[in-house]
């Protein structure tokens, strides 16, 4: 095959043009990502030989080498792992397939506008971008690559210009070998980070990767003194040169050692390197099982959620190993879908190698494992609730959204993990302190006249205030939980009640004031209903299609109107979720309350007193209407109609 040259993909470049001449100094790291890379293609023939032995050609015995050469200004890392074809050469290496390239290209521009202090390290291995890292120090980069089980080797070549070149090549070993021709200020004495410096590349090794599985190896030249037949060095004898091959990681498993005997500092670096994140994690659980079922699980709550964790394309799973040697990546039966969040490894000599994916999801075993490990997770988190509650709020930050879903996707499962979940909850409320509350803090703050628990849905504190239906609430000193997140009322409704408490919707439904409410109050508003029912009765008309009821409010004090929905079916914060998600079907039912005792109900009786066909009388509902959609967050069917009546009855 000739040589083909190929055009980088469009974000490739980018990509590549900002590596090059970035700002970032921790140049070092790309070390780190390419051994990163090299493992991993390690573990894909490990993983496919389980099924496929003859791809291993007889070499079982795994290794990755860095080859440092001064007289051609090269560092090589060399593995021999699954290897790639043409096809995934143009796949993985010519593009960018990630759908995270967008914000990485973006928080990149940023920091280089912003002039941060940002190392390169944070965003590459945030982002999962390692092998471009290394243009950052490179200017060519040769790969030469022969997949496992093919005949043909390819050499992928480009200098970061915008394009690269392939074309088959020899190569009589499977495996891939990148080949870095270093920049003239990465290499020699007077370079500040000299990236062929043995030593060097031995700190780093122990320092990014001392925990891959694989022997990271480096012949190294030393000078030996001859010895004679009895092993004796021979006095006066100069020197020889040997090469000696060293292998720079220790390769001990983390998780086999005692947990007692390990630094905080070790757990956090494993962490980092294992899963590419340049924070530390938010926290550890290590752990180890013995009894009819034998297992060691270490997982870790990374420092924040990563930027996909609700999306399609993230991949959630721990890692899956049997006596110490990999056999699945990201398996996702150990852990409830709410749980998606955690990143780990169980260990067991329970499991086979050689067991299938389908096998394993019908294991008696895994399913009582991560039965296992949810309970475990569930009691840290409560013991971390009621013992450090700043600890639990800034996981909470970060996490709380899953454990709602988790709350929503139980309804029908497991009711004693509902129960456990409902404990961890969290809410922003109306109280003026303004910290955050549980359900059970929340029912020990009710005063004893109130018999449900109230909630509001927003897009924030300042959007629930404002609802007129809060006024009276408040008033009356009652609490409100605010539901702030898309999904909150979704687990507030799958939960129905909590400790013998409904949940109530101030925007939905009666407001079960009854206990709280003077009768005086409750005989006015039925007196004023019934003396307006030809008013109501004739706005219904107005307004037909539009609302399924109107009524005079109890609940309205300085405002005018508000909007409620019914309480036996979606509200509108439901509505615009399933819109969202192009499910328009599901609408709620549309109930509009007047404020009896506002000038506008005054002037809606005196317009009505001259006809139901006054035209103001018709622009006043619709007004009103439209008035009550805005105060909700939803958009008027017809704005420009609208702003028309308003500057019509202003001109007036």
């Amino acid at each position: 095959m000739s040589k083909e040259t190929f055009e980088f993909q469009a974000e490739t470049k980018q990509l590549l043009n900002l590596m090059i001449h970035s700002i970032y100094t921790n140049h070092e790291i790309f070390l780190r990502e390419l051994i990163s890379n090299a493992s991993d293609a390690i573990d894909k023939l490990h993983f496919e030989s389980l099924t496929n032995s003859d791809l291993l050609a007889g070499e079982s015995d795994f290794s990755i080498y860095l080859i440092p050469d001064e007289k051609s200004h090269t560092l090589s890392i060399s593995d021999n792992g699954i290897g790639m074809n043409k096809e995934e050469l143009i796949n993985n290496i010519g593009t960018i397939a990630k759908s995270g390239t967008k914000a990485f290209l973006e928080k990149m521009l940023q920091a280089k506008t912003d002039n941060s202090p940002v190392s390169g390290k944070e965003l590459i291995g945030q982002f999962g971008v390692g092998f471009y890292s290394a243009f950052m120090v490179a200017n060519k980069i040769t790969i030469l690559t022969k997949k496992a089980g093919e005949k043909t080797a390819y050499k992928w070549e480009s200098a970061g210009d915008g394009s690269y070149s392939i074309e088959e090549c020899e190569k009589d070993t499977r495996g891939t070998t990148i080949v870095l021709t270093l920049d003239d200020t990465f290499y020699g004495d007077k370079a500040e980070e000299n990236f062929l410096d043995k030593n060097l590349l031995s700190h780093l090794v122990k320092k990014y990767s001392d925990y891959v599985r694989y022997p990271i190896k480096m012949n190294f030249t030393i000078q030996e003194t001859p010895k004679d037949a009895d092993g004796k060095e021979i006095a006066d004898a100069p020197k020889v040169e040997k090469t000696e091959v060293r292998t720079l990681n220790t390769m001990q498993p983390l998780w086999t050692r005692n947990k007692s005997d390990i630094k905080t500092e070790e757990y956090e670096e494993f962490y980092k390197n294992l899963f590419h994140d340049y924070e530390a994690p938010m926290k550890v659980m290590h752990n180890k099982v013995e009894g009819t079922i034998e297992y060691t699980s270490l997982l870790f709550f990374p420092a924040h959620a990563p930027y996909n964790l609700y999306h399609s394309d993230y991949e959630p799973g721990l890692q899956l190993y049997s006596r110490h040697v990999f056999i699945m990546d990201k398996c996702k039966d150990l852990l409830p879908e709410y749980l998606r969040f955690v990143k780990g490894l169980v260990d067991s000599p329970d499991f086979s190698l050689n067991i299938s994916r389908e096998l394993l999801q019908q294991s008696r075993e895994l399913k009582t494992i991560g039965r296992n490990l949810e309970k475990s997770i569930l009691k840290m988190l409560e013991r971390t609730m009621k013992n450090d509650r700043p600890a639990y709020e800034k996981f909470w930050a970060e996490y709380g959204k899953s454990l709602k879903i988790g709350v929503y996707n139980n309804i029908y499962g497991d009711k004693a993990v509902t129960e456990k979940l409902q404990e961890l909850l969290l809410f922003a409320t109306s109280f003026e302190d303004k910290g955050l509350v549980s359900l059970k803090e929340y029912v020990e703050r009710m005063p004893a006249t109130q018999k449900v628990i109230y909630y509001a849905t927003g897009k924030d504190r300042d959007a629930i205030n404002n609802l007129p239906q809060m006024e009276l609430i408040r008033d009356k000193g009652l609490g409100v939980l605010y539901l702030l997140d898309n999904v909150d009322e979704f687990a507030i409704e799958s939960l129905r009640e909590y400790n013998g408490k409904k949940f109530q919707s101030i925007s939905r439904g009666d407001l079960q004031l009854d206990d709280v409410e003077s009768e005086e109050v409750k005989k006015e508003t039925a007196d004023i209903t019934k003396e307006n029912e030809s008013l109501i009765k004739d706005m219904k008309e107005v307004l037909k299609g539009k609302v399924s009821d109107i009524k005079v409010s109890n609940r309205l004090k300085s405002s005018a109107v508000c909007l409620v929905a019914d309480e036996h079916g979606p509200s509108f914060a439901m509505e615009q979720v399933f819109a969202e998600a192009n499910n328009p079907m599901f609408k709620a039912q549309r109930i509009l309350e007047l404020n009896p005792h506002h000038a506008l109900f005054a002037r809606l009786q005196q317009l009505h007193d001259l006809g139901k066909d006054e035209p103001q009388f018709q622009d006043y509902c619709s007004l009103l209407y439209d008035q009550a959609l805005l105060i909700e967050g939803i958009m008027p069917d017809n704005p420009a109609h609208m702003a028309k009546l308003i500057a019509s009855l202003m001109a007036k």
